[in-house]
């Protein structure tokens, strides 16, 4: 039984890998999306030891089906030859009426998919959190960092 109870509370860890800080600054957040990952084993034990950068990766078509590009995960150490591409282009696991949606969203002018953050659920599977997102100007991103600063400016005030 101690087997069993021991891979069952590895799994109900909600692990996070990456995260995408740079996306909330650079886009405005329409809408967001999980959808799980196409990985080979030497991927996923790369992503257990949190071995990722998503910061330059974006989703889009290709072959009438949604991928996951410029996503880097690092190369696994034990893996000798059978070892991934870092770079290589990753296939999102949607629904066909989800992809479908996202695809024609994505196809409107200024609209991207960003992934967000990179992790493994409650049940052990890598999944990305996605969003629809359309790019800020210039003064928008100046606006957030006054906001930001503002709200920092509030919250050192009161703790006096």
């Amino acid at each position: 039984m101690a087997h069993n109870s021991a891979s069952s509370s590895k799994k109900s860890s909600g692990k996070t890998v990456a995260l995408n800080r740079k996306a909330r600054f650079e886009y405005a957040i329409e809408e967001e999306i999980e959808a799980g990952l196409v990985l080979t084993g030497t991927e996923v034990k790369s992503l257990r030891a949190g071995r990722a950068n998503i910061n330059d990766a974006f989703a889009g078509e290709r072959e009438g089906e949604l991928w996951l590009f410029n996503a880097q995960i690092n190369v696994y150490e034990g893996g000798n030859r059978f070892n991934h591409d870092p770079k290589r282009a990753r296939k999102l696991l949607l629904h066909r009426k989800q992809a479908g949606k996202l695809m024609g969203r994505v196809k409107t002018r200024g609209v991207t998919l960003v992934p967000l953050s990179l992790y493994f659920n409650s049940r052990g599977l890598a999944k990305v959190r996605l969003a629809l997102a359309t790019g800020k100007k210039e003064y928008e991103k100046r606006a957030t960092i006054k906001e930001r600063d503002w709200k920092r400016e509030q919250a050192r005030l009161l703790r006096k």
